[in-house]
């Protein structure tokens, strides 16, 4: 049973560390956060050291006057497990929970995440302290919510110490039936004289002389995300324990470098299915990643989610600690929202004045409310009450893009044919193009019901099982169309390469049969007939049954198909065997989501994004208009726009330039 979130509308507010203030400034706190319209914070995460001061000595003076001065004030609570940062004491007491890197190196405490994942006295540790927890505040009325640890896998998505190496055997026997046979043939010991006699000649895939064994490494991964998992089912089950109706989640990093988790896994175990996500400065055009993120955490959350943390302004990690230019906090925050975020929170509250994250942007920064960000996050705490019957509504894609990490592990280990070849870069390149068009967007599993969609997308799935290539085969020959990017369905669950040509599994599906690779150097590039040109990778491809729609014009396979189309069943198979220019990438999507008779939710101006959530009385339309013009689009009769509370005249809603607009249709 999936428990819900009590605070009504669009809950707002932030990660609130009031532990690191004097006393005589959390009444300003509380009267700056009514100020800002905040109805939520999160509280207690990296509290441990001091709610346990020694082991098994608890000290909950202090948390019990922050939760009673939020439910005074009205403003409700997210309580975290305070797990993510053992104290010094508890590393003095026990140096085996350290975490050891690859190489064999130590780690030390001095940080946070600083424990090893398998170790039994982390494991107690955390489980004695959530306990306490528990049992205090599980009837606080200030508490509807449980924020379990904080960031799992940001620091420690892998210890490779001893005590990891017999957890990892463990995991490995389970998997395998107990059978050391089994676990040769699926890692292919054979090779290179790997094979194993004994369950305990197995170790982690520690720093070695040449390339480590490839399933050995992705059975690794898989480990390593479940280890983590069940540190976190075991804090929610104590918690749920003590508050059986109160949910329970924990912040995912669903980001463009992250990738130590399987979140399809770890999404069922939420109640409620929370993000963490910060803009990269590197990138001129961050609010695509935004956009592309919040589609991915709405669909594992199979509707709307909380967005636990991003920022007002910079970001202390990394290289440059750029600040955000004007409108753009604003616009970032209702994105999210027009992504099914139905809340928005910060880190942080209050800016820190001391400690490793001093530099991190703050809803109230070191200058005080004399400020743009505070001035923003006022207005902010305005839109989102404006936008509270926005709550509960969901998307409404016809078209999926397949995302797992399992092909994406397997496609980033070393020994590939090419290393450019990057996970997230090839499932983007075909995104911006939607998003570009205003097209909605969910991501599936490769194995998951495809009947909602009209247009499946797989620009890279390297490693794929049977029955996920079934599935997506099975969506085309029933009437769906198919389009599959280079180097997919190459290889099995466990790494094999599947012979007698590629793509693999989807040979006969798309109607084409390769038979050797021709990855192409940085810089190098193929043409392709009807212009545009082809970078990153080709490959000798011929027909069995495909029809060609773009060949290389120029290089060693001049005259060989590079992009095709193939009727399979009743459906449509398409294959892009490179990797087209962007411009010639979009409009060879527009082609085949227009085949597909997918429309995109609004037609707008180009750099004006377009977002519909979809409640049970009416739509509800966001525009983000990120261009340096005003900006104008067609709206239905009878529309209201929500954060000015003023009618839609004349058919249409102007957006000025920087600015948002959302737009309820009735239905």
């Amino acid at each position: 049973m999936k428990r819900s979130l009590s605070v009504p509308g669009i809950a707002y507010g932030g990660d609130y560390n009031p532990e690191q203030w004097p006393e005589d400034v959390w009444a300003e706190d509380m009267r700056l956060m009514r100020e800002a319209g905040v109805t939520m914070v999160s509280v207690g995460i990296f509290s441990w050291a001091l709610m346990e001061p020694s082991e098994g000595v608890y000290d909950f003076s202090r948390m019990d006057r922050i939760l009673g001065l939020l439910h005074d004030n009205g403003i409700a609570a997210d309580l975290a497990t305070p797990t993510a940062a053992p104290p010094a004491w508890f590393f003095t007491a026990h140096p085996e929970a350290l975490p050891v890197d690859g190489d064999g190196r130590t780690l030390s405490y001095g940080s946070r995440q600083t424990f090893c994942p398998s170790s039994p006295a982390y494991r107690t540790a955390a489980l004695r302290i959530t306990r306490a927890l528990a049992e205090r505040y599980a009837d606080h009325p200030a508490v509807v919510m449980w924020h379990v640890h904080n960031e799992y896998g940001c620091h420690n998505a892998a210890c490779y110490c001893d005590t990891s190496a017999a957890a990892f055997r463990n995991w490995l026997k389970g998997k395998y039936g107990n059978d050391l046979d089994a676990l040769n043939h699926a890692w292919g010991t054979t090779f290179w004289s790997q094979w194993y006699y004994d369950w305990d000649e197995i170790l982690p895939p520690r720093a070695t002389g040449a390339v480590p064994n490839p399933t050995h490494q992705l059975d690794w991964r898989r480990f390593c995300s479940d280890e983590l998992l069940s540190l976190y089912t075991a804090e929610r089950d104590v918690l749920r324990e003590a508050a059986p109706a109160t949910p329970a989640t924990t912040n995912f990093m669903v980001m463009h470098n992250f990738d130590a988790l399987d979140y399809w896994r770890w999404a069922p175990e939420l109640d409620l299915v929370s993000n963490d996500h910060y803009l990269r400065s590197t990138d001129p055009e961050s609010e695509i990643d935004l956009a592309l993120s919040g589609d991915l955490v709405r669909s594992l959350a199979g509707g709307p989610w909380l967005l636990m943390e991003h920022s007002t302004g910079a970001v202390n990690w990394q290289p440059v600690n750029r600040a955000k230019n004007p409108g753009e906090l604003r616009r970032n925050a209702l994105a999210h929202v027009a992504r099914g975020a139905d809340g928005i929170a910060y880190f942080q509250w209050r800016a820190a004045k001391a400690g490793a994250e001093q530099w991190h942007s703050a809803m109230l920064p070191h200058t005080g409310t004399d400020s743009r960000i505070w001035r923003d996050v006022v207005r902010l705490g305005a839109d989102l009450r404006a936008l509270a019957e926005v709550r509960g509504s969901t998307g409404t894609a016809e078209v999926a893009i397949v995302w797992d990490w399992d092909a994406r592990w397997a496609l980033e280990l070393p020994s590939q044919p090419s290393e450019e070849v990057r996970y997230a870069d090839l499932v983007r390149s075909w995104y911006e193009p939607l998003w570009r068009a205003g097209v909605a967007v969910d991501f599936v599993r490769p194995d998951q019901d495809l009947s909602p969609y009209r247009l499946v997308l797989a620009p890279t799935l390297y490693l794929v099982d049977e029955a996920g290539a079934a599935n997506l085969t099975g969506f085309a020959a029933r009437g769906g169309t198919l389009a599959v990017g280079f180097h997919s369905g190459m290889v099995d669950e466990n790494c094999h390469v599947r012979l007698g040509g590629y793509p693999g599994a989807f040979r006969e599906a798309l109607g084409v049969r390769t038979d050797e690779l021709f990855p192409l150097l940085p810089g190098e590039s193929a043409g392709l007939s009807g212009g545009g040109t082809a970078v990153l990778w080709s490959e000798r491809l011929r027909l069995s049954g495909a029809e060609p729609i773009a060949s290389y014009t120029t290089g060693p396979l001049t005259g060989v198909p590079a992009v095709t189309r193939h009727t399979h069943g009743e459906g449509t198979a398409w294959y892009l065997a490179t990797c087209p220019d962007p411009d010639t990438l979009a409009a060879l999507l527009d082609r085949i989501r227009t085949e597909a008779g997918v429309q995109p939710v609004r037609a707008t101006p180009e750099r004006v994004e377009a977002a519909l959530r979809r409640g049970p009385d009416a739509d509800y339309l966001f525009l983000i208009n990120h261009g340096d013009e005003d900006a104008q689009v067609p709206v239905a009769t009878g529309a209201t726009e929500l954060l000015t509370g003023r009618p839609a005249e004349g058919g249409t809603v102007t957006v000025a330039r920087g600015d948002v607009a959302v737009v309820r249709e009735p239905r």
